[in-house]
């Protein structure tokens, strides 16, 4: 446990929380931490909402497959970020979603009464767990209604501009990476991954974009 405490001190769940009392935090959350190859299932859709996962290295990608198995990426989950946060604490008795690791992953489990009830010991730093918590699922809200806004354009083609438009904005540059490759974006996007391909190449012939792989490079205003 103790080498992954760099990238605990990074998570927003511990964020205010001196080095010592994350030390004794972790043994009152009774905290799991359990390795995935590519592929593998972290959290099963349909399990019980139960858990609170943090990304300790590699990510998991937050799929959901609809009644004809069409599946869409809800978000990728990187080193320090939690899923699964939002349907423990709400109270569902079930998942909606599957959480699965896009790499080699490691990933700590916590069972999530163990974040939001106080332990026999009365932890003072316990209050601050609390707190953050409650602010991660406060943000993860926000994150939600900006896929939603994407997602809610009509075309292939507006939802990509307005994908890249929301990544140049957050990496404050008109050059940046995106996480996905082709595959992950169209599923991100709920698209067709042969229609995404054919928009990203009618962008780059209009001298809109520029790509490579992952890399993007908005060459002009975007309008969709």
């Amino acid at each position: 446990m103790t080498h992954h405490f760099n990238v605990l001190k990074e998570c927003p769940l511990f964020r205010g929380i001196s080095e010592h009392d994350l030390y004794v935090m972790l043994d009152c959350l009774h905290a799991k931490v359990t390795c995935f190859d590519k592929g593998e299932t972290v959290i099963a859709e349909g399990s019980p909402a139960r858990f609170v996962g943090i990304v300790l290295s590699g990510s998991v990608h937050i799929i959901q497959d609809d009644y004809f198995g069409n599946r869409s990426i809800v978000a990728q989950i990187g080193p320090a970020e939690l899923f699964g946060e939002s349907f423990a604490c709400a109270g569902a008795t079930s998942i909606p979603v599957s959480a699965v690791a896009s790499k080699h992953t490691e990933v700590m489990l916590v069972d999530c009464t163990k974040i939001t009830h106080s332990c026999s010991k009365a932890c003072l730093f316990h209050h601050q767990m609390i707190y953050n918590l409650l602010k991660i699922v406060a943000q993860k809200n926000l994150v939600f209604h900006q896929k939603v806004e994407i997602t809610s354009h009509r075309t292939t083609r507006a939802k990509l501009l307005a994908f890249l438009s929301l990544q140049a904005k957050e990496k404050q540059s008109d050059s940046f990476e995106i996480s996905y490759d082709r595959q992950e974006l169209a599923d991100f996007l709920g698209v067709e991954r042969s229609g995404l391909s054919a928009e990203i190449g009618k962008l780059c012939r209009e001298g809109i974009i520029q790509t490579e792989r992952k890399k993007f490079k908005l060459m002009k205003d975007i309008e969709y």
